[in-house]
């Protein structure tokens, strides 16, 4: 190994060593990671558990709130990851027998943010249909994206920060409905900026495409992101006591505390969350969510969703328990 490679290796290192990530969770067995195959073989792989996962996480929802599986009126399935058509949700609704008049929606191309995207469009769903029920249905494994050839800053920090993992989230628009209540939602779409985030289809797989200048982008526009979006819905940041933001990684999690910091509010669940599990894409939002669930928190106070995702854009939702 000549110098060169020695400070790279190093690079490197550090990289993994700085990315607050203890631990993360993979679908593939590590020698299938780093084994160079086909975007075939991986993505077999990935559409081979994807739909265990899927299956498992739908199912303990359910079971959790007592809910049929076929009194379910609207599936979502969110995952960028992977390609498969029939999309998930196909699948779900035939290993879990629901109600074959269900209207569904998989979501592919939301990254990051798809989880709140999902919930955004359940959401409306449920404005204009009173008494229904809908489930957001997340699955994500960037392990299988992971690029055995690729030596870019994107591959490697890619490979330092994310995990796979699955969420479900339900909501319903019934009057004896149960949990914290959604009082608005939006995205806010940022321009000339579609080359900050995605996934490059090369030969090999999906390939990360991840600008550094992201944080800085974030933190550009703070204000018009958040802001105006409280305003509107009677809100501000004085009344929200609760951040449940998605753990992009590191840097993008720093910014965002530097910036609710010095209004007095933290993220604690948030770098917990990346810490325990690595940034699964459009699952980790729900787990960071899943904390505020399980505690006991005063009727009257405010969450505010938040996660950005390519395009580029971020996604919001309030909810008042």
């Amino acid at each position: 190994m000549d110098e060169k490679d020695e400070r790279f290796k190093r690079k490197i290192t550090k990289i993994f060593e700085g990315a607050g990530v203890d631990k993360r969770y993979s679908i593939m067995a590590p020698e299938e990671v780093f084994t160079a195959t086909s975007f075939e073989e991986k993505n077999n792989i990935y559409v081979r558990e994807v739909k265990k996962l899927g299956k498992n996480v739908l199912k303990a929802a359910l079971k959790e709130n007592k809910w049929k599986p076929e009194s379910l009126d609207f599936i979502i399935t969110v995952s960028c990851t992977g390609i498969m058509i029939p999309s998930l949700d196909a699948y779900l609704i035939n290993e879990l027998e629901l109600n074959q008049n269900i209207t569904r929606l998989p979501v592919t191309e939301m990254g990051c943010a798809a989880g709140i995207s999902g919930m955004i469009y359940a959401h409306k769903f449920l404005q204009a249909n009173p008494g229904k029920r809908a489930a957001v249905v997340a699955v994500e494994s960037p392990t299988a994206t992971f690029q055995l050839e690729d030596f870019s800053m994107a591959n490697m920090v890619s490979a330092a920060i994310f995990g796979d993992g699955a969420a479900c989230v339900l909501l319903s628009s019934e009057e004896n409905a149960v949990g914290p209540k959604i009082i608005g939602d939006e995205m806010y779409h940022f321009f000339d900026a579609t080359h900050l985030m995605g996934f490059h289809l090369a030969n090999s797989g999906l390939q990360m495409i991840l600008d550094e200048s992201v944080p800085e982008t974030i933190s550009n526009h703070f204000p018009e992101i958040i802001y105006p979006f409280l305003e509107k819905n009677g809100s501000s940041i004085d009344k929200v006591e609760h951040l449940i933001f998605h753990p992009g990684g590191r840097k993008i999690v720093q910014t965002v505390s530097d910036l609710f910091g010095t209004l007095g509010k933290n993220i604690d669940d948030t770098r917990e969350v990346l810490r325990l599990y690595g940034n699964m894409s459009s699952v980790t939002v729900l787990y960071v969510l899943e904390r505020f669930l399980q505690k006991e928190i005063p009727k009257g106070e405010q969450g505010l969703l938040l996660s950005f995702g390519p395009g580029f854009s971020a996604q919001r939702i309030l909810i008042e328990w």
